[in-house]
């Protein structure tokens, strides 16, 4: 049985690690928002000023930053915030193209029938937003309206909602924030979404799966014509 001095011992860290989540969840928001901008040094004696916590927490919360790949620890100059290359973004599509492939597949089997009808009315609700401006972009950040996001809760395999909603997404959305890509893709990027979500209501996973790879590849394309050309407007 534990001890008073142990239970002491025990909530504190406890606490500790709740505050660590709570400023981890706190900064990968300041910079999905670009309130920390790419290159930003974090300063774990600042952040504990201003959250009035210990540098332990602090610490804690940097590291899983640095595990997700927002923040890159830079030698004599300590934690910054992720800068991503071209490069980075192009081989992060490739690796979405598969797994996102895969949770189309599954979620084609998988998700309830109130689901897909959610799913259809998030795409075509945002047809809104892509009629306002045809040649604009077609952003999502909000998760609980992002059309990618549901898909891959959708899939019903827990590891690969994890993988793509907790450890994909926020790096997918900070390369967003630096590389930009042609005008008029965000509203082809809409008509993919159409197609995928008929092709998951009529069950055919098969079909959703390469609808998906097709749609992660046009706006690999995308970014690589902008990156050869100047593109000047964001991808979806």
């Amino acid at each position: 049985m534990l001890k008073g001095a142990d239970l002491d011992t025990v909530s504190d860290e406890i606490a500790s690690t709740g505050l660590a989540t709570r400023l981890y969840e706190d900064l990968t928001a300041a910079i999905l928002a670009g309130e920390l901008a790419p290159g930003a040094k974090l300063s774990e004696p600042a952040i504990a000023r201003s959250f009035g916590a210990s540098r332990a927490p602090v610490r804690e919360a940097i590291r899983r930053l640095q595990e997700r790949g927002l923040v890159t620890y830079v030698v004599n100059q300590g934690a910054r915030v992720s800068q991503p290359s071209a490069e980075e973004f192009l081989a992060l599509l490739d690796v979405r193209e598969a797994m996102e492939g895969m949770a189309a597949r599954l979620a084609a089997g998988n998700m309830a029938d109130h689901d897909i009808a959610a799913l259809e009315q998030l795409v075509a609700g945002h047809r809104g937003e892509i009629d306002r401006n045809p040649l604009g972009a077609y952003l999502q950040d909000d998760p609980e309206t992002d059309f990618h996001m549901r898909i891959a809760r959708g899939s019903g395999n827990p590891i690969l909602a994890e993988l793509l909603c907790d450890q994909f997404y926020p790096r997918l959305r900070l390369c967003r924030r630096l590389h930009r890509t042609v005008q008029g893709r965000g509203s082809e990027a809409w008509r993919e979404h159409l197609r995928i979500t008929e092709a998951i209501r009529q069950r055919d996973g098969e079909l959703a799966e390469i609808l998906m790879r097709r749609h992660i590849r046009s706006a690999r394309a995308a970014l690589q014509t902008a990156l050869a050309g100047g593109g000047a407007s964001r991808s979806a």
